[in-house]
């Protein structure tokens, strides 16, 4: 494994994961998603990105399994996407107050269940881990439970622990993490849309792991470096769900809404 540790940009960052509505062709909610939707959070003022994960509808959950530890994604609360915004400043969420209300109104056309997880500032770390030029064709989306009786700063510190190991090993092309506040439905209690979220089902961290192509992240997950983290991690974390993800569209970048979304 390499040692050296890549640069680490620390950006404002809030992600929403999301459940399709099930009365109508998941498809169907993906592509509003991706067209409809999108035109009215791109317009929101004071983003610095706007990315929109799209998962797997079959995700049984990457992660090997590991004793004492969920790795096998419940049906009942597996992700269909996640809205991942970040923000120019502290101040920005206060700018975009009129488009997000527009946003909350739209959430039912689409959506049956979203979750807000929120970060204090400089919680999200961004690890330059891609060589110039390269660029993310497989990708995986980790959140993390954290185990009942951890304290909250020793779970900070194991994630980010475990972060620097990633970004140093040299075999990803992309690496974002965020470790959560603690949720708070009133962050997000949008209208005619489910927020629940029962104690037990939380999430408390998120990383998102880029790989050169799909044999990469396979030998990723089924190598022994794995193992090693799954057990590094088991006494911190009581859940691990790994996502395989299908697609991330970036919709604002670099402060300006793009004409049409990059991949």
């Amino acid at each position: 494994m390499a040692t050296s540790h890549p640069y680490a940009k620390k950006p404002f960052v809030s992600s929403i994961p999301l459940w399709m509505r099930t009365d109508q062709p998941r498809e169907t909610g993906m592509d509003y998603w991706k067209g409809p939707h999108s035109k009215i959070i791109s317009a929101t003022p004071g983003f610095e990105e706007y990315r929109q994960i799209h998962l797997a509808e079959h995700n049984p959950g990457l992660w090997p399994a590991t004793r004492g530890v969920e790795t096998a994604i419940p049906d009942d609360r597996r992700i269909d996407g996640v809205a991942e915004v970040t923000f120019g400043s502290v101040l920005s969420p206060l700018l975009g107050r009129k488009q997000t209300r527009l946003a909350f109104q739209d959430e039912v056309n689409v959506f049956r269940r979203t979750l807000l997880y929120a970060g204090p500032p400089s919680s999200a770390r961004w690890y330059a881990v891609a060589r110039p030029g390269e660029s993310p064709a497989a990708r995986a989306l980790l959140y993390l439970r954290r185990r009942d009786g951890v304290r909250t700063g020793a779970f900070r510190k194991h994630v980010n622990e475990l972060a620097r190991t990633l970004a140093g090993a040299g075999v990803l092309r992309e690496l974002r993490t965020q470790v959560f506040m603690p949720w708070n439905e009133k962050l997000w209690d949008t209208p005619n849309v489910a927020h629940d979220n029962p104690a037990d089902q939380r999430f408390h961290a998120s990383l998102l792991l880029g790989f050169a192509d799909p044999a990469a992240r396979a030998a990723f997950f089924q190598g022994p470096e794995v193992a090693s983290l799954s057990n590094r991690l088991a006494p911190f974390a009581s859940a691990i769900h790994a996502y395989d993800v299908t697609d991330a569209l970036t919709y604002v970048k670099d402060g300006k809404e793009l004409p049409h979304y990059q991949r």
